[in-house]
């Protein structure tokens, strides 16, 4: 009997215990460093994408507008932008869209066919502007959506559009609209409103469809995300711009007044009151993109 207990008790099973603890240690050392990098790896992927994360998250609300009372209004949310279109007018009342860094990185070719959209009442036609001497201005600019196809189709759709000057829509506007993508690369995100000025009595009308000629426009742009938050405003004529921005800059309160729209009123109260009440365009002007 001892005989057959010293046969059942051989040493190998030991030998191996000891190589399969080996194996484990090896491989839980291989899962440590395969996660470790994983985490880096997420960590960094986090960071990229960060900025529209944050902007998805809560730029939802902050582009919202209260359209002033007793104005008509047909509110059409896009894949970029808002919408308020007034059917009466044929024109938008506002635009409101979010702008981030990555965004203005795109690089999808301008669309330049300008639509109908069939779903919105009072939408004109695009030969209601043909030979009226205006000029088919976005609000919205095409430049903006170049990161998605199909928001920069919309962004060529008659709601988003209205009767503008050539010396204005080439001249202050365009270079106000290029230093927002400017802004919005230094900040990593901006929101905008703006439209024509729908208070001021209509004086012009074109097309067929009688389309309304602002005199005025209006642009309100905040950085909320910034180290120290910013807002400003601007109001043009539908014409050369005398003085160029600085001397179209407002405060985003002188819009509200002229307009009756409240403007990011899903703002904390307090920071509502702090960025509608700056017009620093010397702040604005002075700043820079990032150095790659």
């Amino acid at each position: 009997m001892a005989k057959t207990k010293t046969q059942r008790k051989p040493a190998t099973p030991k030998r191996k215990k000891k190589t399969s603890n080996s194996n484990y240690i090896f491989k839980w050392i291989m899962l440590i460093i395969i996660a470790v990098a994983l985490i880096i790896f997420a960590t960094g992927n986090i960071t990229i994408n960060s900025e529209k994360q944050h902007t998805e998250a809560q730029f939802d609300d902050l582009t919202s507008v209260a359209t002033a009372p007793q104005t008509p209004e047909h509110l059409v949310s896009y894949s970029a932008m808002t919408v308020s279109f007034n059917p009466k007018l044929h024109i938008p009342n506002w635009v409101s869209w979010e702008l981030t860094r990555q965004e203005t990185e795109g690089t999808l070719p301008r669309k330049d066919r300008f639509l109908c959209d069939d779903l919105v009442p009072g939408c004109p036609d695009h030969w209601d502007y043909s030979y009226s001497g205006y000029d088919r201005g976005h609000m919205a600019p095409a430049a903006d959506m170049k990161w998605s196809e199909k928001a920069m189709e919309e962004s060529f759709l008659l709601t988003n559009i209205c009767p503008q000057a050539k010396s204005l829509n080439s001249g202050t506007w365009k270079k106000l609209e290029d230093k927002c993508r400017t802004w919005a690369q230094i900040d990593s995100a901006i929101i905008i409103v703006c439209g024509p000025i729908v208070t001021d009595p209509i004086k012009e009308y074109i097309g067929d469809s009688r389309v309304a000629v602002p005199q005025r426009f209006f642009k309100a742009i905040i950085s909320p995300y910034a180290n120290t938050p910013r807002g400003i405003g601007f109001i043009m004529p539908n014409a050369k711009v005398p003085g160029g921005m600085q001397a179209a800059a407002v405060t985003i309160d002188s819009i509200e007044a002229v307009t009756g729209h409240d403007l990011f009123h899903a703002l904390p109260d307090d920071l509502e009151a702090t960025l509608e009440s700056q017009c620093r365009f010397h702040t604005w002007s002075t700043l820079r993109p990032r150095q790659q």
